[in-house]
């Protein structure tokens, strides 16, 4: 399993604080489960994802690329959202966070329609990063008004 080791580490009973590249990885993965989560990940997804990381992250196409294709291999092996989840939890600061929310609504706004699945998933992951249900609200309007 090529992502054993950082799993391990990110799911262990107190998370070590990931340093920057494994905190991309696991907000990388994160994206990916919600673009999933509705059984239809397309290029507009793909694309969004690839735009969200490029401009949060300062990493060309190349680079962005193989985040994501490490990110997918990553979401495909790891066993639960709530243990995951809480791991970026532990390594990203609040304000951060808010931006990891926003960008997850990006994600599931990209198609165009709203999906039960990824808003249960967004509202899952907001809970579970500490985000606020106002600024997790905030966090869906930005992203409508960019969709």
């Amino acid at each position: 399993m090529m992502f054993k080791e950082f799993l391990d580490r990110l799911l262990a009973p107190a998370p070590p604080i990931l340093p920057d590249e494994d905190a991309r990885l696991a907000l990388t993965a994160l994206l990916v489960r919600l673009a999933r989560s509705d059984h239809a990940y397309d290029d507009m997804e793909r694309d969004r994802i690839d735009r969200i990381l490029g401009r949060r992250f300062g990493l060309d196409i190349g680079a962005v690329q193989i985040l994501r294709e490490q990110g997918e291999a990553l979401e495909a092996e790891a066993p639960d959202t709530v243990r995951f989840t809480r791991a970026i939890k532990d390594a990203v600061p609040y304000e951060d966070r808010i931006g990891v929310v926003e960008s997850l609504w990006q994600v599931a706004l990209a198609d165009g329609q709203r999906d039960d699945s990824e808003d249960a998933l967004i509202r899952l992951a907001a809970n579970l990063l500490g985000v606020n249900d106002v600024d997790s609200a905030k966090a869906r309007q930005r992203a409508e008004t960019q969709a």
